[in-house]
């Protein structure tokens, strides 16, 4: 049976962050990348000042997914190449993230991915009810201080609007090489309603999903000695 309960620490109420994101810009893009985000951006990006249609958004798709935070954009990428019955939103405020996922976009011919440069929370709040297949969350921030874990997306309030969005049966997805942040995530969904933990055995989390393509946070964990987790799941 799927289990629900784990053992962590008590933490401190996570309830009032007001953005979850850091930096918005990095190094100085590339002339190439600069004109990517002229001239293919504005075709991808999502307008959230209005509730959106994922219907509308991807008419040839069976149904849609989420990535929360999508970094590079590898994993973004390969599963839009991979799952083309899939439309995919990915969410990314870091404009240097961005510009590699349009280069991934413009070199697969993807037509399958639409983007958001701000906060995911937006996303979630335009979304219609039970509009989603799968939600990914791989290798967020961990803002490790005490101070800083208000900062973290995951709280009660952020799965309560994954759970809204996702349809009955559907998959959240979490990885992360920072036990404690696992166990944060785990103690939430342990005290949610609208989860479970498909977990059974001990490789059930330490295997990585089918089909992973990795991503080179993963690959930067694995070198510094940090040991992944793969957490799944289900909207019930």
């Amino acid at each position: 049976m799927p289990c629900r309960m784990i053992d962590a620490p008590a933490l401190p109420p996570d309830e009032k962050a007001a953005g979850f994101f850091g930096r918005r810009k990095g190094k100085r893009l590339r002339d190439e990348q600069a004109g990517r985000m002229e001239g293919i951006l504005p075709a991808l990006k999502l307008d959230v000042s209005a509730p959106l249609d994922p219907a509308a958004l991807f008419p040839a798709a069976t149904e849609c997914w989420l990535e929360i935070g999508f970094g590079g954009g590898e994993h973004l990428a390969h599963m839009a190449a991979t799952h083309p019955h899939a439309g995919i939103i990915g969410c990314e405020p870091f404009v240097n993230g961005v510009a590699k996922l349009l280069a991934e976009v413009e070199a697969r011919g993807l037509t399958n991915v639409r983007v958001h440069d701000g906060n995911a929370s937006d996303v979630l709040a335009k979304l219609p009810p039970a509009s989603l297949a799968r939600v990914y969350l791989l290798y967020p921030d961990p803002w490790p201080k005490r101070k800083q874990r208000k900062r973290r997306f995951v709280s009660d309030k952020s799965l309560k609007a994954i759970a809204r969005v996702l349809k009955p049966g559907g998959i959240f997805r979490f990885a992360s090489d920072i036990d404690e942040y696992c166990g944060w995530v785990l103690q939430r969904i342990a005290r949610s309603a609208d989860f479970v933990w498909t977990a059974e055995t001990a490789a059930d989390w330490t295997t990585p999903y089918e089909g992973w393509p990795g991503t080179r946070y993963e690959a930067k964990a694995i070198r510094e000695g940090r040991v992944p987790s793969y957490l799944t799941f289900v909207r019930v």
